[in-house]
């Protein structure tokens, strides 16, 4: 596939790190632990561990669950242990797949997983903005020829808020999140000509 990346110099090269990226497919997680250069622990939603040989892909991968509908807390501690040990957390900070206005690229929510794992931690916040992986459920991108098209653009790396309450700092920088996440795709659709439509 024809893969167009930028913004790899904003990802540290050790230390704990908040991966957050927007989320239009399943294979999200896949594709960009393919690209960067550093192991990914993902943070996966509890639904897809329901099967032995997904639970065994999960965990060989590095990943850990989070319940959506039960307690956050057990989550939220295995990422600030592994943010301690050094490590790359990976979170979707939207919580699930978003498409047209919801999705944090035009605008819409993130969750307040991400803002709490960077306040408790102290680590950054690095925004992974990735486009193209919708259309891998079709034929047409693994032909040959190099028909499959992918973007992706890692933005500067974040840090939350150091004054006022911790509920203010964590809405504080949830709100400068959504708003860089809005200027990334801003600013890739007009350095690379992309159409509104490569959004879906």
């Amino acid at each position: 596939m024809r893969v167009r990346m930028e913004g790899l110099e904003h990802l540290p090269s050790e230390g704990g790190v908040i991966l957050a990226v927007c989320h239009v497919s399943h294979l999200d997680p896949v594709v960009v632990s393919a690209l960067l250069p550093r192991r990914i622990g993902w943070v996966a939603r509890i639904e897809f561990y329901s099967s032995w040989v997904a639970r065994k892909f999960l965990h060989e991968g590095g990943a850990f669950p989070v319940n959506r509908q039960g307690a956050a807390l057990p989550t939220a501690r295995e990422g600030l242990r592994r943010l301690r040990r050094g490590e790359v957390v990976g979170i979707f900070p939207e919580g699930e797949i978003m498409r047209g206005e919801a999705s944090v690229l035009r605008g819409g929510p993130v969750k307040r997983g991400v803002g709490l794992l960077a306040a408790r931690s102290g680590c950054p916040v690095v925004p992974v903005l990735l486009l193209g992986t919708d259309c891998l459920g079709k034929i047409g991108p693994w032909l040959p020829a190099k028909r499959g098209r992918l973007w992706m653009r890692v933005g500067s790396a974040m840090r939350p808020d150091q004054e006022g309450s911790a509920k203010a700092r964590r809405l504080a920088f949830t709100g400068r999140l959504e708003a860089e996440f809005v200027r990334l795709f801003a600013e890739v659709q007009r350095d690379w000509g992309l159409p509104e439509s490569i959004l879906p």
